[in-house]
């Protein structure tokens, strides 16, 4: 009868802790959606063969008003293929309204790249990661006593690519960049904003775009607008995970009397 009773005990202790592990592991599945797969987590996917390659926010829109506001971007994917440099504009995605704020300062850049297999995902000017700078593609002249860079003549359409008959690419803004700036977390948009939302709207490709062509007003009012929901997102979401995190603590500290 010890036996069997000992035996029981075993069981109960032994099906109690997978509840609570089944219980945890659901709970750090909520935690990772809540951490939201974009629609730039989604191409990286699709590439994940890929040892180069960078993506570019090439456009960006808002529909609608108040709380359904739909929030939209429009990537550029850019890779080395055989000898050359290819590029690639997706479809327009639905980003959240946390995703499009965290970017609307940085049209026209990059917002992820690859490099020698190494995913990053910190935002750089477009070109800077694979291309400006390696010797590869080009070289650094000088010019009226400063620095430039220049794409080789079969790799001149880069120059158009990334607007640098617009905003030429000086040394020193490349070495600021990869001296000071290179890093998660942290952006670099040049002398005067020589990179970013700013700029890219007044280069030839950017004043084509969806964004360029909305008014001042407009284009106020969604920043405006996507920094308040933006927060009223981060707070749920906290509140979310600090109530879930409750419910587990809670949880395991009632299953300990398993076995008593």
């Amino acid at each position: 009868m010890k036996n069997k009773g000992f035996v029981w005990i075993v069981i109960v202790v032994v099906v109690g802790f997978f509840i609570v592990k089944s219980c945890s592991g659901g709970s750090d599945s909520n935690q990772v959606a809540i951490q939201e797969k974009t629609p730039v987590d989604k191409i990286v996917q699709s590439l994940s063969g890929k040892r180069n390659f960078s993506i570019v926010l090439y456009d960006m829109d808002a529909e609608g008003e108040g709380s359904s506001t739909i929030y939209k971007h429009k990537y550029e994917i850019i890779e080395p293929k055989n000898d050359t440099v290819v590029s690639e504009k997706t479809q327009w995605y639905t980003v959240s309204d946390v995703f499009f704020q965290a970017n609307v300062n940085n049209l026209g850049m990059e917002i992820a790249y690859k490099k020698d297999g190494k995913l990053h995902k910190e935002v750089a000017p477009a070109g800077y990661s694979n291309y400006i700078g390696n010797e590869k593609y080009g070289q650094w002249e000088q010019r009226n006593g400063n620095s430039f860079w220049a794409f080789y003549g079969q790799y001149a359409f880069m120059s158009s690519m990334f607007h640098l008959a617009t905003y030429p690419v000086r040394r020193s803004y490349y070495d600021d960049y990869h001296g000071g700036y290179y890093g998660p977390g942290r952006s670099y948009y040049g002398g005067q904003n020589q990179y970013g939302t700013r700029s890219y709207t007044n280069t030839p490709t950017g004043k084509n775009s969806t964004w360029s062509s909305k008014s001042a007003s407009f284009k106020s009012n969604v920043r405006s607008r996507v920094s308040q929901s933006a927060q009223r997102t981060k707070a749920a979401r906290t509140s979310r995970s600090a109530s879930r995190s409750s419910s587990r603590s809670s949880y395991r500290s009632r299953s300990g009397g398993f076995g008593k």
